[in-house]
C-alpha cells in the first residue's frame, strides 16, 4: 500500500491527458506518414530553420540523442538537411527541404484539427482556466525540482 492512492494523484491525470493527446495526434499523423516526435521536429524546424539538434530537442521535449535519431529519420526520408555551421563547424545547421515543407503542412492540418477540436470541447472561460491551470502546474513543478537536493 503507497501513501497516497493514484486517483488523488495530479500526476495521474496529467499523464492520462498527455497519453490521450498524443494517441489522438498519433492516429491524426499516421496518414501523412509522421510520427509525433517527428511533427514536433519538423514544425519546430519550420519556425527555426538552421537550429542545432540540440537546441530542437529542448523545444520538442526530448533528450538529445532521440532528437538526433529522428533527424536521421527525416534526412533519410529526404524532409531536412543537415549541413556545418558556417562558423562552428562541430554544429550542424537542420533545415527543412521542399518535401519537409510539404509533409509539414501536411501534418499540421491533421494535428491543428485535433488541437481545434479539443478546444471546442470546452467553453472559452473553461479553456482559458485549463491554459491558465496548465501553465501554473508546470511552473510549480519547476520550482519544486528547483528546490529539490
Amino acid at each position: 500500500m503507497t501513501s497516497m492512492p493514484a486517483a488523488e494523484r495530479l500526476g495521474t491525470y496529467i499523464k492520462r491527458a498527455e497519453q490521450a493527446l498524443i494517441a489522438a495526434k498519433t492516429a491524426a499523423l499516421k496518414p501523412a506518414g509522421l510520427t509525433v516526435p517527428q511533427y514536433s521536429a519538423l514544425l519546430h524546424l519550420a519556425e527555426n530553420p538552421g537550429i542545432s539538434a540540440a537546441a530542437l530537442a529542448r523545444l520538442a521535449g526530448v533528450t538529445p540523442p532521440t532528437m538526433n535519431t529522428v533527424l536521421t529519420n527525416l534526412q533519410d526520408r529526404g524532409l531536412v538537411e543537415r549541413t556545418p555551421h558556417e562558423w562552428h563547424k562541430n554544429v550542424l545547421e537542420t533545415r527543412l527541404t521542399e518535401a519537409g515543407r510539404e509533409v509539414t503542412a501536411a501534418g499540421d492540418i491533421r494535428a491543428v484539427a485535433v488541437e481545434r477540436e479539443l478546444a471546442a470541447r470546452f467553453t472559452a472561460e473553461e479553456l482559458a482556466t485549463v491554459t491558465a491551470l496548465l501553465s501554473r502546474t508546470a511552473e510549480a513543478l519547476d520550482e519544486i525540482r528547483a528546490e529539490l537536493p
